[in-house]
């Protein structure tokens, strides 16, 4: 449900990683507020740590994003973002867990 994520609001600094394989996914430095009540990145930490998809489903056109080490869903980029990169890789709360800057493993 939007706007209700666990991580939705999260103002930390740290990494963001895939909740069911913990791969590192998303720096806190890339996300931004897009009002979509999704947590949303500009950039991925590595293009090689996700897979993007294509995803025809529900009569729309989009990309979906998987973990690339475990295949979870993670979410849906879109080239609506309003940074750098023009994307908005919006993301599930569900799919990430949260790693705070200097916190060991």
């Amino acid at each position: 449900m939007p706007f209700s994520g666990k991580l939705c609001y999260n103002k930390e600094k740290g990494i963001y990683t895939c909740a069911a394989c913990k791969q590192e996914l998303f720096s806190s430095d890339e996300k931004f507020e897009s009002g979509t009540g999704w947590p949303s990145f500009y950039e991925v930490i590595s293009s090689g740590n996700v897979q993007l998809l294509k995803d025809d489903s529900h009569f729309m056109h989009r990309i979906e994003v998987v973990c690339s080490n475990c295949g979870s869903h993670l979410g849906h980029v879109f080239e609506d973002g309003s940074t750098s990169t023009g994307k908005r890789y919006c993301i599930n709360s569900l799919s990430l867990d949260f790693k705070k800057k200097g916190e060991k493993e």
